[in-house]
């Protein structure tokens, strides 16, 4: 039975419903059959049952274990701080050092986990007090931590855009060929304003005093060598095998997965706890992950069969909006949705409400990936409700409030903005990989 305004009722009380704080996985499921019900009677359980053997059966998400398994397999073997210790002193002259080493830090286990939960939380834990100590500015070493852990939701291998990949139908290889250049242009800006600032105001990073850099370069080097060096090679390995078309996705996650575990049982920093560990919340993530898919394709097949796609797509006709509008549009919902939301729920949930009407304004789904991946980098870092800056709060030493990490994160925020700007006025900076990659 088709009746749109059942449809809108539907999505209405879902917002309502997770704002409460209930599951939101189980809360998509019980609505969509709920209101489905209403619209098709009883065929809605075989539905139900397609939707969830269409997720188990999606050899796309086969890669997003094996991806998780890598990232929590190199947080537990604790081989961030080899990496950060080692970044430090190899950039020991350049203006705000240990900021800098910071971000190439998060950077670099942000790009092998995706997950920023972990990068923040352990950054907090190393990198924030290093800072602290060393003099840093409160609210600048507070920004540099909780931007530096949201890249891996851009830099590829991203768990956002195989899901955004899924869900558009889009090649996750292109996708990370795609994202791949704008992402190290974020991270790239990041560092340049840490080293600006520190040129304008060498206060707020200070030098470190040189007991601790005086180390001769002969250790620099090997500290580089066996740190950095493995863990490039590991992710390099990974991110050519898809890029080149060595392997797929998830052969190239398995290859990091098993890379991960040799690397750890080489520096002889996991323990059977830490394994444990890795697999439980491995099998955590994946479950939630592929629950709210199940969830999130019945609720839209709900919401489609009562007629609510058709209201939204009419919304949008009847604004006549040029495609920049359209853009602008979509990406203020998303950028306001970021508050309540993580970014699995938008990616699942209500991005695919936009997908349809992408052809109707001629918007590549490639392009269009990319610029929601910028764009959740806001939704951790915008107050009220920035994630990050949360996630930051909880291990902070004493002494730094949310306000110092709110106003840390600001210029951080508008990094972002301005770099979302350069990928509309350039959009080559996203095509220019694929179509020299896949040309053919």
């Amino acid at each position: 039975m088709t009746n749109p305004e059942v449809g809108i009722l539907m999505l209405v009380v879902f917002l309502f419903t997770i704002l409460l704080g209930f599951p939101i996985a189980f809360t998509l499921i019980a609505l969509s059959v709920i209101f489905g019900y209403y619209a098709i009677g009883d065929a809605i359980f075989p539905l139900l049952v397609q939707r969830a053997y269409g997720v188990m059966s999606n050899d796309v998400l086969i890669s997003i274990p094996l991806f998780l398994f890598m990232g929590y397999l190199i947080e537990r073997a604790n081989i961030l701080d080899r990496l950060f210790r080692a970044l430090q002193l190899a950039a020991k002259n350049v203006p705000g050092s240990l900021a800098v080493a910071s971000l190439l830090t998060c950077a670099m286990f942000a790009t092998a986990t995706g997950i920023v939960g972990a990068v923040v939380t352990l950054m907090g834990l190393l990198a924030l007090p290093a800072m602290l100590n060393a003099g840093y500015d409160k609210k600048l070493a507070s920004g540099v931590v909780c931007a530096g852990g949201c890249l891996g939701i851009l830099i590829p291998p991203s768990i956002m855009l195989i899901l955004y990949g899924a869900m558009a139908g889009v090649s996750v290889v292109r996708l990370y060929a795609a994202a791949l250049i704008p992402g190290l242009m974020l991270a790239g800006l990041y560092i340049v304003y840490v080293m600006v600032r520190a040129m304008m105001n060498p206060s707020l990073a200070p030098k470190l005093p040189k007991e601790e850099t005086d180390v001769p370069l002969a250790t620099v080097i090997k500290l580089v060598a066996t740190s950095f060096l493995p863990l490039f090679a590991l992710i390099a390995s990974v991110l050519g095998a898809i890029l080149f078309g060595l392997a797929t996705p998830h052969e190239a996650a398995g290859i990091g997965a098993l890379g991960a575990l040799v690397l750890a049982l080489a520096y002889q920093s996991l323990t059977w706890q830490g394994f444990k560990e890795s697999v439980f919340l491995t099998a955590r993530s994946t479950a939630m992950v592929c629950w709210l898919f199940v969830g999130s394709w019945i609720f839209a097949s709900a919401f489609g069969l009562l007629g609510g796609h058709h209201v939204v797509e009419d919304w949008f006709e009847a604004l006549s909006l040029t495609p920049l509008q359209f853009l602008l549009l979509t990406q203020v919902i998303i950028f306001v949705l970021g508050w309540p939301l993580e970014w699995t729920e938008i990616i699942i949930i209500f991005v695919p409400i936009f997908l349809p009407l992408l052809a109707v304004y001629d918007i590549d789904p490639l392009f269009f990936g990319v610029l929601i991946a910028l764009n959740i980098q806001t939704s951790f870092m915008s107050p009220p409700m920035a994630m990050s800056a949360f996630y930051l709060k909880g291990v902070a030493p004493k002494g730094v409030e949310l306000t110092d990490i709110f106003s840390g994160m600001t210029p951080f925020l508008m990094i972002v903005l301005f770099s979302m700007l350069l990928y509309y006025v350039f959009p080559s900076l996203g095509s220019f990989l694929p179509n020299l990659l896949y040309a053919r």
